[in-house]
């Protein structure tokens, strides 16, 4: 499984929502890839007043201020 993880530097928000995604990545296998939205024009005008932003098979699963508990079920249920 891949999970894609938006944000940019500098953003305390991102910095702990990545920490809680690694915490999930402990139970349950996946991948993350990091896309910081500031590659990309497009990108960042879609997500930039929602980072950070978790995808999984291009569905957003949580964005802002991320939990454990809402990641976890995501995750086992897909």
């Amino acid at each position: 499984m891949k999970v894609q993880f938006f944000s940019r530097p500098n953003c305390h928000l991102c910095d702990e929502g990545l920490s809680i995604l690694k915490l999930v990545q402990d139970d349950i296998h996946f991948e993350i890839e990091i896309i910081n939205i500031e590659d990309d024009d497009d990108i960042h005008e879609k997500y930039m007043l929602m980072i950070p932003v978790v995808v999984k098979d291009g569905e957003i699963i949580q964005y802002g201020q991320l939990d454990y508990v809402t990641l976890y079920e995501a995750f086992l249920n897909k």
